[in-house]
């Protein structure tokens, strides 16, 4: 090829590379994923096992198909936001890479990220973003040259909340994939939401997902089945991230609807997302499943995106900022 960006992704369990063509092309990331023995994420345990990865997953990386580390031409991180030690490997890791092959350094904001990358493989323009992590939940859209936070979680991300329901209830980690097999087995037509009802957390565009937690984990006490429980605990917070997704959608007037982040490999989100745009004359867009979890691809390719807007980051600017906001970023590109 002729020239790729390396991208780094550290912000939580997943440590990975990837790396996307100057022109646009993407190649499948190289990923390590921290899994805890128990409880959730330590941001400790999984800085070191990124660590303890760097050297296997370069190796990899080295070995792979058409790839050559004289067609970098920069490397990308992520600097935010994140639990802070994870995002100080990836730095540390693409600062070394950058300095040994003298080219830019470009840090990146993870959350712009899941756009770009939704953007680049779907094809779609100018979207609202329903982003829906483990560590976040917001809905985003684009407007005077910032990504903009329309609404959000007011207290834990809605992946958070799946693997916390399924954390006490044995499921291990990560909880969401299986939390979906066991409310695939109910038929819908023959329940209602009223049947196993749980809370329903909107405040106007923001939405908030401890509650509706605490009261499915009561549900379980209460003798309703993990099946039912699971079944009616993805329709009512995914119907809730699908309201204030369409208020999105009406405020600003566009109709494209992206979904991004790890829920978003969720077949009912997703037929929720296609069935509300339907309605509303919009469309419904989503990346492959291995571009919505977080990947090493999705930072190279907003790398791109700021490498040809003239955008690097200097050493002495590559501080890591766990705090980093989706708005805070400046978006020069198309």
């Amino acid at each position: 090829m002729d020239g790729i960006i390396l991208g780094i992704e550290s912000t939580a369990h997943t440590f990975s590379f990837g790396c996307v063509g100057l022109d646009g092309a993407l190649f499948p990331s190289i990923s390590s994923l921290f899994k805890p023995e128990e409880g959730g994420i330590h941001p400790r345990e999984a800085a070191d096992h990124h660590s303890d990865s760097t050297s296997k997953l370069l190796s990899k990386l080295s070995h792979s198909n058409e790839f050559d580390w004289k067609s970098v031409a920069a490397v990308a991180f992520s600097q935010g936001p994140g639990l802070g030690p994870c995002l100080r490997v990836g730095a540390s890791v693409a600062r070394t890479l950058s300095a040994t092959l003298n080219v830019p350094l470009i840090g990146v904001n993870h959350c712009v990220a899941h756009i770009e990358i939704g953007r680049n493989q779907t094809g779609c323009v100018d979207p609202v973003l329903l982003y829906v992590s483990g560590g976040n939940t917001q809905v985003i859209a684009r407007a005077d040259g910032r990504y903009r936070v329309l609404g959000e979680t007011l207290d834990i991300g809605i992946g958070n909340m799946l693997d916390k329901f399924a954390r006490h209830n044995g499921i291990p980690f990560p909880g969401g994939p299986e939390i979906e097999k066991l409310a695939s087995k109910i038929d819908g037509i023959k329940h209602n939401l009223d049947s196993v009802a749980l809370p329903y957390g909107i405040q106007g565009m923001d939405l908030a997902f401890s509650g509706i937690l605490t009261s499915a984990i009561q549900r379980i006490s209460e003798g309703i089945t993990l099946e039912e429980v699971c079944w009616s605990l993805q329709e009512h917070s995914f119907a809730a991230c699908m309201e204030v997704a369409e208020r999105a959608l009406a405020h600003t007037g566009k109709d494209e609807l992206l979904l991004g982040g790890g829920v978003a490999c969720n077949e009912r989100i997703r037929e929720m997302g296609t069935l509300m745009c339907e309605e509303r004359g919009a469309k419904c867009h989503w990346p492959d499943k291995a571009y919505c979890i977080d990947n090493g691809t999705m930072i190279a390719e907003l790398g791109r995106r700021m490498l040809d807007s003239g955008i690097s980051t200097k050493i002495s600017e590559s501080a890591i900022n766990p705090m980093l906001r989706t708005d805070n970023t400046v978006v020069l590109w198309d």
